[in-house]
């Protein structure tokens, strides 16, 4: 199986990584995941602003993601190693999607800011330790980071289209609520391609 490949060449460890379904899953999920937390980190700012709160509120909220995100990585990766890791990135994202809907229609105070960053804090980079655990599980250690940069390459590519999408349809339309309901939209695509999954070989 692809773990005990010890003998596999780099051409044939990506052929079998992007032949298996679930890897492309992974991908697709990071695709969302750096859609969403590079959007939030680039635009919250202005979005605030837009909406009359003052910068130090936006500088607030940002440290409060930075603050939470060592907590959430921490105990992701400790409720990784109990739970299906399928299932622990698909609650990551579906709770992020719950937590953009709910900043979204609550009335927007400073308050609701510093909460809603604190959540999704806790849920901005702790889909990494399940996500590398995932590939290491399926396809063992030798290729881990070679493979895990292909993962991290999708995250980039999804950062990319976050920031960019969120300044084009704010130029376009005057404001981010459509960016803001792409994410929530990619959240739940990503919660369902999660579930199916595979962890091992």
């Amino acid at each position: 199986g692809p773990a005990t490949g010890h003998r596999q060449s780099v051409g044939s460890a990506l052929r079998e990584a992007f032949g298996y379904n679930s890897f492309r899953l992974l991908m697709a999920g990071y695709f969302v995941c750096g859609f969403q937390v590079v959007f939030i980190g680039v635009h919250m700012p202005s979005y605030l602003k837009d909406k009359g709160l003052t910068p130090d509120v936006a500088t607030t909220a940002l440290a409060l993601i930075g603050l939470f995100n060592v907590f959430g990585t921490y105990a992701a990766g400790v409720i990784g190693q109990r739970w299906p890791k399928r299932y622990l990135l698909s609650a990551i994202y579906i709770l992020r999607s719950v937590a953009i809907v709910t900043f979204l229609t609550l009335p927007l105070t400073p308050w609701s800011v510093y909460v809603f960053a604190s959540v999704m804090g806790v849920l901005w980079l702790s889909t990494v330790p399940p996500t590398n655990a995932v590939v290491a599980q399926i396809f063992g250690v030798k290729y881990l980071s070679m493979l895990g940069g292909f993962v991290f390459l999708s995250h980039q590519i999804g950062s990319f289209l976050g920031v960019w999408l969120g300044g084009k349809l704010y130029d376009l339309s005057g404001s981010y609520d459509v960016v803001w309901w792409i994410a929530v939209a990619l959240g739940v695509f990503a919660a369902m391609v999660n579930l199916p999954v595979r962890e091992s070989a």
